[in-house]
């Protein structure tokens, strides 16, 4: 459906994800993804470009439906002639249909199957069916329950992303049902990776505790690593004096602060597996690490079945 080699998304992470990643996977044989989060709308403009002159396989665009700018990039994707959509944070619905005009195929991340089904109806191409382990907004549900819940209620291929990380978290989701993954994490310490080092670091550092959801009361769930900035926003949220201005305001640029500057005050997005991520390598080992991985383990299964 996608003319890609590997059934392997890379995540398309806000601030994060631009033409260096995204063209490195997509080379690899993956798909690799821009985020729409990139300061602007040119500047987004820029990254589809660039990726173009970088890669000649196809990569897409991860748009995230609750930023400001969502209605020019929503047009921008049809104007520059991108392929391929991924969509977070709500329902695409609004513009399914100019997408589909322009020959777009578009799919969405859901976290339950009731929006699995309403996409399904609405004709998206596939679902990505994201756990809570994932890194980043999250839902209620997590992985290995609402992967196959999906896969048996929609007729499109579903993704399975959240908690991702090497070739037996590939093959769980294929046995789950799934006819693709979508990660993360661990392309956050890809050598294309253009992150700040000292969120790499943090990734590299990182323990199977090392994540913390803030955002339940106030807002939208987020799962980011422990720090102090983290730890502080908990605090906040569970401060029964605090009103929401005081815990949005905390929270605004968060991100883009972790991201760009490495600044100890911001938010250091990761999904569970971080624990799982020990060595920065080329996105075209980490790709070939998921498939040839799960191949590996599936292989080995079957023959330890026949014996």
């Amino acid at each position: 459906m996608l003319g890609i080699a590997y059934p392997v998304f890379q995540g398309g992470m806000a601030w994060i994800a631009d033409a260096s990643l995204a063209s490195a996977v997509s080379n690899a044989g993956g798909l690799g993804l821009i985020s729409s989060i990139n300061t602007s709308t040119e500047a987004v403009r820029d990254e589809i470009r660039k990726c173009r002159q970088m890669t000649d396989k196809p990569f897409g665009v991860n748009i995230m439906l609750q930023a400001p700018n969502v209605d020019e990039i929503a047009k921008l994707v049809v104007a520059e002639g991108v392929k391929i959509v991924t969509t977070g944070a709500g329902s695409p619905a609004k513009y399914i249909d100019m997408w589909k005009a322009a020959g777009i195929r578009i799919i969405p991340v859901v976290g339950s199957v009731a929006l699995a089904l309403k996409m399904e109806r609405r004709g998206v191409d596939a679902v990505v069916a994201e756990g809570a382990e994932s890194g980043g907004h999250v839902g209620e549900l997590h992985t290995m329950p609402l992967v196959p819940q999906v896969v048996d209620a929609v007729n499109i291929p579903v993704i399975a992303a959240g908690g991702i990380c090497d070739g037996r978290g590939a093959a769980a989701a294929f046995m789950l049902g799934a006819e693709g993954v979508q990660v993360g994490t661990r392309f956050l310490v890809a050598e294309e990776c253009n992150v700040h080092a000292a969120y790499k670091e943090k990734i590299l550092n990182a323990t199977d505790i090392s994540t913390i959801v803030t955002g339940k009361k106030v807002g939208h769930p987020v799962r980011s690593l422990k720090t102090p900035f983290s730890k502080n926003l908990a605090k906040l949220e569970n401060d029964a004096t605090s009103s929401p201005e005081e815990i949005f305001a905390m929270g605004a640029g968060a991100l883009r602060r972790a991201a760009q500057e490495g600044d100890a005050n911001g938010s250091y997005m990761a999904g569970e597996c971080a624990g799982m991520v020990r060595k920065s390598e080329p996105a075209k080992a980490i790709v070939e690490d998921l498939i040839f991985g799960a191949e590996s383990i599936i292989a080995r299964f079957v023959a330890e079945r026949v014996k």
